[in-house]
Parts: C-alpha cells; sequence; structure tokens
C-alpha cells in the first residue's frame, strides 16, 4: 500500500474509529489473487469485544462506501484486534500489557523475558522469573533500553487471579 493511500485511509478512518472509543492501531492493503484485503486493527485500554468491532466495522465500510478512498475495484474489510502476541510499539501498548509476559529484545543486544509490573512516563518496572527455584528479580527498563517487545501467550499463569489465561482471550478474539 502506498504511503499516500495509507495516510488517506488513515485520516479518513481515524476519526470513525476514535468516535467508537477505540484507537486505529493498523491499517494495511493486501491482495490475495484478483482481491484487495483492508485490514483495520483497532484496540482500547479495556479491549475490543465483538459488538464493539462489529460497530466500528459497520461505521468504516458505510464511510468506504462514500469515498473512493479504496479505489475501483472489490475489497473486503476485515477489522480485528492486534491479538494475544502482539507486538508492543506505542507507549498505551505498554500499558495495556501491564500483567504480561513480554519478550525484549534490547537495544544493546541481548533478550529478556520479563513480566510488567508498571509503566510511567520514562519506561518500565519489570519481574524477570526466577528459573530452577530462584526467586523472580526487579528490574527498571528505559523505553530507550527496548529495541523490540512482543507479549508472550501464558496457557498456565499460576498466580493467574482470574484464573483466566490467553487461550480465554483468543476464544474471544476469533
Amino acid at each position: 500500500m502506498s504511503t499516500t493511500q495509507s495516510e488517506r485511509l488513515r485520516e479518513l478512518l481515524e476519526p470513525l474509529v476514535a468516535s467508537q472509543g477505540l484507537d486505529l492501531e493498523e491499517i494495511t492493503v493486501d491482495s490475495v489473487g484478483r482481491r484487495r484485503v483492508l485490514s483495520v486493527v483497532v484496540d482500547s485500554d479495556t479491549g475490543a469485544d465483538l459488538d464493539r468491532i462489529a460497530d466500528v466495522s459497520r461505521a468504516l465500510s458505510a464511510k468506504l462506501d462514500e469515498t473512493d478512498a479504496m479505489g475501483e475495484g472489490e475489497y473486503t474489510l476485515e477489522v480485528g484486534t492486534p491479538g494475544a502476541e502482539r507486538t508492543l510499539t506505542e507507549h498505551r501498548h505498554y500499558v495495556r500489557a501491564a500483567g504480561r509476559l513480554v519478550r525484549f529484545q534490547l537495544a544493546e543486544g541481548g533478550e529478556l523475558v520479563a513480566r510488567i509490573l508498571r509503566v510511567d512516563d520514562e519506561g518500565l518496572d519489570v519481574e524477570v522469573p526466577g528459573v530452577k527455584g530462584r526467586k523472580a528479580t526487579a528490574r527498571r527498563l528505559a523505553f530507550g533500553d527496548v529495541g523490540k517487545a512482543r507479549v508472550q501467550v501464558e496457557f498456565n499463569r499460576k498466580d493467574d487471579p482470574a484464573g483466566q489465561s490467553d487461550s480465554n482471550e483468543k476464544e474471544e478474539e476469533a
């Protein structure tokens, strides 16, 4: 997708997504055979259930139908959430991932798997799980220390007070 088309679509769709109480995270247009697929990824601090996804999908579809933003030809609109193993790129992503296990690629090299405890404007307080019976350790990461970060799926988290795991989240996102 050209930068110009991407920018036009973002300018057109972002206010509609925001009016539904969601953040527009990503827009992609892919060609699948003769068809095009417009994928829109949305999220919020409280998540996005199927009803909210359906509402924003209808609003986006109506807006796209009344404009020529997608040009001539057929396309399919897909609206969804980032998924369980989302990449963290914005401050709000880190805030939303508080309590989650994350794999960090460190800017100076190396990797760290840790649970996000707290997020502020400068960085993160994380807990590095103990290995072989050792206690977990606390660590501070400045945002500048993080090259990449991706949430990890945990199926059997022992200290999950709600008794929920990422497998429940995947069912809700499906």
